[in-house]
């Protein structure tokens, strides 16, 4: 077998040399993790009626990735959950590790009447549990249906940023922003998103959302 030398083969050790040493250094190994996110709500966070892969989480990973970013998104959204529901699931549906969660709940809450003191305290104990556990949450909104009357808005709406502010957290005011109330973005119940509305609802928290990735820790 004829054996190579000289000039050649200099510059393929040189070359598997760097890649060995950049393929071991503790910043390759950081930046090979994706950032790991938990996107922690109800059947508009689960894709209720829809294909996996046109779910929320998974259609905002796509275009966080499209820009960029190397995240993976849990699709961690539990159709009819309350916010109590989500608060009672807390512990396993954020697994350690996670770097981030975006909570979507209070929905439920509304739709069943339930006095808007319930979700602000189990939304404000979801985010004091993951801040304690040293885990940056984001936080989307909701609006309460208007036929509820103004006292009940009032209350409702209230929470969101109420909390957002108490916590120091990025909000997203409400996440049905450009769909609610569009027959051709909903399924016929008018309550959940089709596919096409699911992209508008990435489209339009996409910019909150990266705003979010600039504040977790670097790790």
């Amino acid at each position: 077998m004829k054996r190579h030398s000289g000039p050649f083969m200099t510059i393929i050790f040189a070359c598997a040399s760097m890649m060995a040493a950049f393929a071991f250094t503790p910043q390759a190994l950081a930046q090979s993790r994706p950032i790991r996110l938990v996107a922690l709500g109800d059947s508009l966070t689960a894709g209720y009626n829809l294909p996996a892969e046109a779910a929320f989480p998974a259609v905002l990973e796509k275009a966080l990735r499209a820009k960029g970013h190397n995240v993976e998104i849990v699709n961690a959204g539990v159709s009819g959950d309350t916010s109590t529901g989500g608060l009672d699931r807390l512990d396993w549906s954020v697994p350690d590790g996670t770097d981030g969660v975006i909570v979507e709940l209070g929905a439920n809450d509304m739709l069943r009447g339930l006095d808007p003191a319930i979700p602000r305290k189990a939304i404000g104990e979801i985010v004091t549990g993951l801040k304690a556990r040293g885990i940056p949450v984001m936080l989307a909104g909701m609006y309460a249906t208007r036929n509820l009357g103004p006292d009940y808005v009032q209350k409702f709406d209230s929470l969101y940023p109420d909390i957002a502010k108490q916590h120091g957290l990025v909000l997203y005011p409400f996440f049905l922003d450009g769909i609610a109330g569009d027959r051709n973005l909903n399924l016929p119940d008018g309550l959940h998103p089709t596919a096409k509305g699911v992209e508008v609802i990435v489209e339009r928290i996409l910019p909150s959302v990266e705003t979010f990735l600039a504040t977790l820790p670097k790790r």
